[in-house]
């Protein structure tokens, strides 16, 4: 069994790593700016990611979907973010799982678990 465990990661990370792959070169056809922008971001969320990041992989794939079709469209990649890019990228994050996040909840688990014996 640990055996086919293991086949069974491997498979899934070596795919993994062909999506990934496959959405890099999607981000170099993109407009210069566009991937300037987008390689900010991705650095950017990065530094925020907890577990194995599978959540951040999956918001750059949308970020590189929204990304081709803002510039499909013909706007700028400010259009697109805003002028806030910072503020976009917080707002990508805001549904994945990330360390602060987890300082978060395990700050207010403890207090509350000494408070009021987890009652909350």
């Amino acid at each position: 069994m640990f055996e086919w465990i293991t086949v069974a990661y491997w498979r899934d990370v070596s795919r993994q790593k062909r999506e990934y792959k496959a959405m890099q070169a999607r981000v170099k056809a993109l407009p210069a700016d566009y991937a300037f922008v987008y390689e900010k971001i991705k650095h950017y969320m990065w530094k925020y990611a907890a577990g194995s990041g599978l959540d951040i992989l999956a918001i750059l794939n949308d970020l590189t979907d929204l990304f081709e079709s803002g510039a499909a469209e013909g706007k700028t990649v400010l259009e697109v973010t805003g002028d806030d890019v910072a503020a976009f990228a917080d707002e990508l994050l805001r549904h994945a799982t990330t360390y602060t996040g987890k300082w978060h909840e395990t700050l207010n688990r403890d207090i509350h678990h000494k408070l009021d014996g987890g009652q909350r």
